[in-house]
């Protein structure tokens, strides 16, 4: 019992643990700027993944929900500043929450009354219908400039005035872990099973005597709700709100991070979240090529691993319980190796490519894992394609066996009377 209730709970007692001591074992500027963009975007990855993961519905428009919060937030900032709200600034996110639910149960009525494509190109007029709105309408929303607001106004509550960047980041850990167990309870109950149910036969679930419309109107406004303090919490941090908030590119990336980490598994928008701002904060600063390397990470995440990286280590775990394959788990680890080795002669080749072209216009010099690359050294191009070639060489040639061998010793694993 002791150890059930140790698997269980262990988990949520480390995630909140880290949420919480993150911002105070990192004090640095950037490091909370990292740390907070990081509890808004799992939020925001998570309320996705109600939909798409839970529910089966592939939307387009889902940043329609969190910039309503953002934009509810900054109008609510004002109108605290002016005197005509009364309302704590912690409590502020609520607002951008209930926005997203209103904007959800307006026009979630007929987006899910279809389910499949109809659903993802419902979703995606409005979302192309809501960001020119935005921009038609800037006695509203600002405009291209959008609307600017400060955090700090309002009486102080036991000295937080939440204008240092620690107290935001501990507000956003705060509702960062209790908007995750709140989805995380919403998919244990009838209602999330019923979702569940839908995604995988709304037809049966018709049968059953329920309505497939209501049970993903009633996902829908979930969804749109937590999106909702999504954006309200990301407009706290960056006080300021544009048009981009609700565009089609925001709500590509959120369905783009949300399948990288793994979809099929509650944990898996979490690491989609994590690699959603390392990407947009981190990688900009290693390299030059960063939208080329998303684009074939989500190529070949769709094609060799369509759970994600969650699925990936649900597998290793699965794959680590089973005697006949646990030996083979060293030989995977050094056809890792290999790929890797591949991977990064290519890198190293599109870093060469993109100096190249940079070059002509003053370009800084290359560098990979810390090493300079110079597209004007002919040494540079032949040592980037030797160790590609060999790495791929290697890996073409190890790769059939191990796999016939894991296919094998799964197999017997998986027999009757055999543990798996």
């Amino acid at each position: 019992m002791r150890r059930r209730l140790l698997l269980s709970c262990g988990p949520w007692i480390g995630f909140a643990l880290v949420l919480l001591l993150a911002p105070l074992a990192w004090p640095g500027g950037f490091a909370l700027t990292v740390l907070s963009q990081v509890g808004i975007a799992i939020i925001l990855c998570l309320s996705y993944n109600l939909l798409f993961g839970e529910g089966g519905m592939l939307s387009f428009g889902h940043a329609v929900h969190s910039g309503a919060g953002a934009y509810a937030a900054i109008l609510a900032l004002d109108h605290i500043a002016q005197g005509t709200l009364v309302l704590p600034v912690s409590l502020v996110p609520l607002a951008g929450g209930l926005a997203g639910l209103a904007v959800a149960a307006a026009v979630g009525w007929a987006c899910t009354r279809h389910g499949g494509t109809a659903f993802a190109m419902i979703t995606l007029g409005l979302g192309e219908l809501v960001g020119a709105m935005v921009l038609m309408l800037p006695q509203v929303f600002g405009g291209e400039g959008g609307r600017s607001a400060s955090r700090v106004v309002g009486p102080e509550v036991l000295g937080i005035s939440f204008g240092p960047q620690r107290q935001l980041c501990l507000l956003i850990a705060l509702y960062c872990l209790a908007c995750t167990a709140l989805m995380f309870a919403f998919t244990r109950t009838s209602a999330g099973l019923l979702l569940n149910a839908v995604r995988d036969n709304a037809e049966r679930v018709g049968f059953l005597g329920h309505s497939a419309h209501r049970i993903r109107w009633q996902a829908f406004m979930i969804a749109g709700f937590f999106a909702g303090i999504a954006g309200g919490l990301a407009a706290l941090d960056l006080e300021t709100v544009t048009a981009e908030v609700v565009s089609a590119q925001r709500s590509g990336a959120v369905l783009l991070f949300v399948l990288l980490g793994g979809s099929g598994v509650f944990f898996g928008p979490i690491l989609g979240a994590v690699l959603m701002v390392g990407s947009a904060l981190l990688l900009p600063t290693w390299t030059r090529a960063g939208t080329l390397y998303l684009g074939l990470l989500f190529m070949v995440t769709v094609i060799a691993a369509p759970g994600g990286l969650a699925g990936l280590l649900v597998a290793l775990r699965r794959a680590a319980a089973c005697p006949r394959r646990r030996p083979l788990l060293g030989a995977g680890i050094g056809l890792a190796g290999t790929a890797l080795c591949a991977l990064a002669g290519l890198t190293a080749l599109v870093e060469l490519l993109y100096q190249r072209q940079l070059d002509a216009v003053g370009g800084a010099p290359a560098h990979l894992l810390g090493v300079p690359l110079d597209a004007a050294q002919a040494d540079a191009w032949v040592g980037a394609a030797l160790v590609m070639l060999t790495g791929a060489g290697l890996f073409a040639q190890a790769w059939g066996p191990w796999r016939r061998q894991w296919a094998a010793a799964a197999e017997t694993d998986t027999r009757p009377g055999r543990s798996a």
